[in-house]
């Protein structure tokens, strides 16, 4: 067998998200697929490459040494697409990476109708996403860090901070008790069973730590946020959710009493011109999400008026801090 790029492509996955399930996620293709890919590179490369534990994957002293020289070798791979696809007369386009948001819609209408080209890749973990920025895969990322859980940033990447702190509401049953209130307290969903997907960064880590702060041990069941909204229009579940998720006749969203979780949102990208070109639309886009949704236009009307700003404002956002220090949970 001969290394390809894919092949390449494969082990920073793994390397990068530290485990298979996560990686052949990211990388859309089977976990058994990417289990049998590995073992067929570690016998043409002639030794292990991972070290497999319950915690997940972390690289050998081999598999350090090829992925030193699998990243760069990608980076210019990519670059010399994107430099021929320009040569060719179809443009460059804008490769924009992030995690799941309500504001991606309109930010990429905005770029579009300001000329540029922008291409979207979807990942549910912003290290992947940092680390793509950092190889030249994408052009921009933009990606949210839990409460407590800083993201592993690279420091040759630059920053804007969108939101200092996003706070996280909670989507549950519109016939919930609990849903009668515009604010509900942690307390008052504690004999719920709950729903969080452990493959988002931080995610997992910050919501046990919401629930022993309010000393509640919920029942909680691992899956996808779409899968959630499934279930908690149904009644089987409660879940954490963005303030910009807009309520449905089935499901409402709910402010949680002291906002206990909440994320930051970051725009990361190589250069600060790269910033420039895209975080006035994004802010725009945002801020118009933001005023859709009920119960997070109320929550930002009484906010600080660094947050409030956001409600009505089409400045471009601040720059902030390369890499603020991220306040742990109470």
């Amino acid at each position: 067998m001969e290394l390809e790029v894919r092949h390449l492509r494969a082990l920073c996955a793994i390397a990068d998200t530290g485990s298979l399930h996560r990686a052949a996620r990211h990388l859309g293709v089977a976990q058994p697929s990417l289990s049998t890919q590995l073992r067929r590179i570690e016998q043409e490369l002639g030794g292990p490459l991972f070290l497999r534990a319950h915690t997940g994957c972390r690289p050998t002293p081999l598999g350090r040494l090829v992925l030193s020289r699998a990243r760069p070798l990608l980076a210019e791979m990519q670059l010399l697409v994107v430099e021929a696809r320009a040569a060719a007369g179809g443009g460059t386009e804008l490769r924009i990476g992030s995690t799941a948001s309500k504001a991606l819609a309109g930010w990429l209408r905005r770029l579009r109708a300001h000329g540029q080209n922008p291409t979207l890749h979807m990942n549910v973990s912003a290290n992947a996403l940092l680390r793509m920025v950092l190889d030249g895969q994408l052009d921009v990322a933009f990606v949210h860090e839990v409460e407590g859980c800083p993201l592993r940033i690279p420091p040759e990447l630059r920053l804007r901070v969108l939101v200092e702190r996003e706070p996280q509401f909670v989507s549950l049953p519109v016939d919930h008790p609990a849903a009668s209130k515009p604010e509900v307290d942690l307390r008052d969903l504690a004999g719920d069973r709950w729903m969080i997907d452990p493959t988002v960064d931080g995610e997992w880590d910050a919501v046990q730590r919401m629930f022993r702060a309010a000393d509640v041990s919920p029942r909680v069941l691992h899956g996808d946020y779409h899968t959630a909204d499934a279930l908690v229009a149904t009644g089987e579940v409660v879940t954490v959710c963005q303030p910009t998720r807009t309520p449905r006749p089935d499901m409402a969203v709910r402010r949680l009493k002291g906002d206990p979780l909440g994320v930051r949102l970051l725009v990361a990208a190589r250069t600060e011109t790269a910033l420039a070109g895209v975080c006035p639309a994004l802010e725009e886009a945002y801020g118009e999400v933001a005023r859709q949704a009920p119960a997070y236009r109320e929550w930002l009307e009484r906010a600080p008026q660094g947050t409030a700003r956001l409600l009505g404002s089409r400045r471009p956002a601040p720059d902030g801090p390369r890499r603020p220090p991220s306040p742990a949970l109470p």
